[in-house]
């Protein structure tokens, strides 16, 4: 549940991957396959959209994470800086999935302003100009390995207030 209340809220306020889709050679096409470029989140992060964010409600100016890659056992320090373009009220939720490697460690729905006060806001949330600093103590018992956190985060309207996606996050063991 710790996981959730620090992952929930960072990738709500808050490297580029390439997706190659192979064409299928059922006719020898010499077409070159498709390349989908993801769209990273500004700052120094680990973020990107998981779809376009020009229709979303929360426009992302940046996030910074000190240090990245967060370290187990260390402070994580957040500053992240958006813009909400509706009031976001009781009754949006996050969709969260964490996994290490393929492994799911956790999909589950969250209420959104429940999750929220763990970076010291709270529901309604006003539109306009936001800005979030947060310290997050990382458990030093985090076991290493490769992480990805996929949140899509929708109103009470079911309107998209942002997706983001965190792939390959990797937390190595003591040094």
């Amino acid at each position: 549940m710790k996981l959730l209340s620090v992952a929930a809220p960072l990738l709500l306020c808050l490297t580029p991957i390439s997706a190659t889709a192979r064409s299928i050679d059922l006719f020898k096409s010499s077409q070159a396959p498709i390349q989908v470029q993801a769209q990273s989140v500004e700052g120094d992060n680990p973020l990107e959209y998981c779809t376009n964010p020009a229709g979303d409600i929360l426009q992302i100016k940046s996030v910074d994470l000190t240090p990245n890659p967060p370290l187990p056992g260390k402070t994580l320090v957040i500053e992240a800086k958006g813009t909400l373009h509706d009031k976001i009220e009781e009754g949006a939720y996050v969709l969260l999935e964490v996994k290490y490697g393929l492994i799911t460690l956790l999909r589950q729905k969250a209420d959104l302003c429940e999750q929220i006060v763990n970076v010291d806001l709270k529901c309604p949330l006003e539109k306009g100009e936001m800005a979030l600093t947060k310290q997050v103590e990382l458990p030093r018992q985090i076991p290493p390995g490769r992480y990805s956190v996929h949140a899509d985060v929708f109103n009470k309207d079911e309107k998209r207030i942002t997706c983001l996606e965190a792939h390959n996050i990797e937390f190595r063991g003591p040094f």
